[in-house]
């Protein structure tokens, strides 16, 4: 078997910063604290985030992390934790919903359950087609829909997203799974119309590009961030040593450049409730769930 070590000490992590997550959603907690401290537990565990801790509520499907002086409290939402760790640019990735409000249960089942059938069929040969139909079967018989235009993905070194993308309804791909890969199965449900949209000003960025900017602070900001090695940073990381609107400017100027891509919040186009579970698993002769 090959040497997954890095692999299954990430999603080891990211597995103890989940359970840590869990004691800290409460209502009144501000996420912001909620936040920082997820991201210090993978720190101290041995660990870097992979990307922001995602908090995502309501409506929002994924990709919102709180900004700098975030005064958002948890009070009566669905909340989305979505945890990223990297050991040596091994990824962990996992996920899971928490109902604070008490009315939205099956939905979170939903999700739930579509990532433990998943699980019973995962092995060398499954198709992606297979994954997608029993993953949006699971949801519907819940009386709800998958989202389509999210999904699952490869996990590589310093990258959450690779290839294959996995489906969270049946697509009849025939692509199979192959032994040696890393892949992150997340299954999204929502009562919803089972689609998503951008939305709002980004917060979370990655790297792409070295090309050169004029402006000063930009040039900094760039060498900053290549400490990241091009995996997703939050705005708020890089607040502590720039004012917000010096940030703003340089990273206006590195995107005109080429260097940055963003990724903002995506929420369900008819602001559907949305349910998120995601673990990470390496395809081996007996499948690992690394998270």
């Amino acid at each position: 078997m090959a040497d997954y070590n890095d692999w299954l000490r990430s999603g080891s992590i990211a597995s103890k910063a989940r359970e840590y997550s869990k004691t800290l959603i409460k209502p009144g907690a501000k996420l912001l604290d909620v936040a920082d401290r997820i991201e210090a537990k993978i720190r101290e565990l041995g660990a870097e985030p992979g990307f922001p801790v995602n908090i995502s509520l309501n409506e929002i499907a994924a990709h919102y992390t709180p900004v700098p002086d975030d005064e958002l409290v948890f009070s009566d939402q669905v909340v989305k934790i979505d945890i990223g760790t990297s050991v040596n640019g091994a990824i962990g990735d996992t996920a899971y919903t928490i109902d604070l409000s008490g009315r939205y249960s099956e939905l979170v089942k939903a999700s739930n359950e579509a990532l433990s059938n998943v699980i019973k069929i995962l092995q060398i040969g499954t198709t992606l087609g297979e994954i997608g139909k029993t993953i949006q079967e699971t949801i519907e018989s819940y009386g709800f829909r998958p989202v389509k235009n999210l999904s699952g993905h490869g996990l590589d070194r310093f990258e959450v997203h690779t290839a294959p993308s996995i489906p969270n309804y049946n697509t009849n791909d025939p692509t199979e799974l192959k032994k040696g890969m890393t892949i992150a199965i997340e299954p999204f449900a929502t009562d919803g119309a089972g689609l998503i949209k951008d939305s709002s000003t980004p917060v979370i960025f990655s790297q792409t590009g070295s090309n050169p900017v004029r402006d000063f602070t930009a040039r900094k900001v760039l060498k900053d961030i290549s400490a990241f090695n091009e995996l997703p940073f939050a705005t708020r990381w890089l607040t502590q040593k720039y004012t917000e609107p010096r940030l703003k400017l340089a990273f206006r100027s590195l995107t005109q450049a080429g260097n940055l891509t963003s990724y903002p919040p995506l929420v369900e186009i008819n602001k559907g409730m949305v349910s998120q579970a995601e673990h990470s698993f390496i395809i081996e002769d007996k499948v690992i769930t690394t998270t």
